[in-house]
């Protein structure tokens, strides 16, 4: 499919598009805490980082969001969403100058996944982050592909095929895309939440303490009744890209 991609600083016309297109999320996910911290912020702070991806009939089919923030010289952090999302808003608050880059999010319409616009996406948000005079891109995956909640993401993450590529799909559109998989970041995402809480957001009884299968999950959601509250702490995946600039 031929797409025609904007910054959306360049058009803001998008921006009720962006936000109207359908996704494929699972509740809990879209209840992360850091997360609005981004997305509050994302048509006045962080537009020049934001593509909106079009078909030839001018629909909105595709998103990527990434975000500059402020990395040092320490290594890829263990909290790796939160932590980009966190340190990219405090940067901007402060007028600091980042000295980093990491995507946030890549978005495809859910009937058109699969159909190699992620790739596309990709591409596009290193060439931004190129244009923006970042060395490299840097994101912290969610490998979707990832079905046994007991398997560390540890071992997960560089499993191979026999051609050398990941299992994993989204891990494997980033390595043909050119990244390399650096490490796993063991604490990634982190969403609390009362009992109640959890059992609206995913259907289940959540009825006993210790850890829940929740569908979608990559890691188990740890239950405790005595107190009320429900913990899922996300393994991601870092994956470096270079730019070239």
């Amino acid at each position: 499919m031929q797409l025609t991609i904007s910054v959306l600083a360049d058009r803001p016309d998008l921006v009720d598009a962006m936000w109207a297109m359908p996704n494929s999320w699972p509740t809990f996910m879209t209840n992360d805490p850091i997360g609005g911290l981004y997305y509050g912020n994302v048509e006045t702070r962080f537009a020049a980082y934001v593509l909106v991806a079009q078909d030839e009939a001018g629909e909105v089919v595709a998103c990527a969001y990434s975000v500059p923030f402020t990395r040092g010289d320490d290594e890829l952090p263990d909290n790796g969403w939160d932590f980009a999302i966190r340190s990219g808003l405090l940067t901007s608050l402060r007028g600091d100058r980042p000295d980093a880059i990491s995507a946030i999010e890549i978005a495809v319409r859910p009937d058109l996944q699969g159909a190699g616009l992620s790739s596309q996406m990709v591409t596009a948000m290193r060439d931004n982050a190129k244009r923006h005079g970042f060395a490299e891109l840097v994101a912290p995956v969610r490998p979707n592909g990832k079905t046994d909640i007991h398997e560390p993401m540890s071992t997960y993450a560089f499993r191979v095929r026999e051609d050398g590529l990941p299992v994993d799909p989204w891990l494997r559109v980033h390595v043909r895309a050119g990244g390399r998989i650096a490490k796993v970041a063991p604490r990634s995402m982190v969403i609390p939440g009362t009992v109640e809480e959890w059992r609206e957001w995913t259907g289940l009884p959540f009825d006993r303490s210790g850890p829940v299968h929740v569908p979608k999950a990559l890691s188990p959601v740890h239950c405790d009744l005595e107190h009320g509250v429900a913990t899922y702490v996300e393994p991601n995946v870092w994956v470096v890209h270079r730019t070239g600039a």
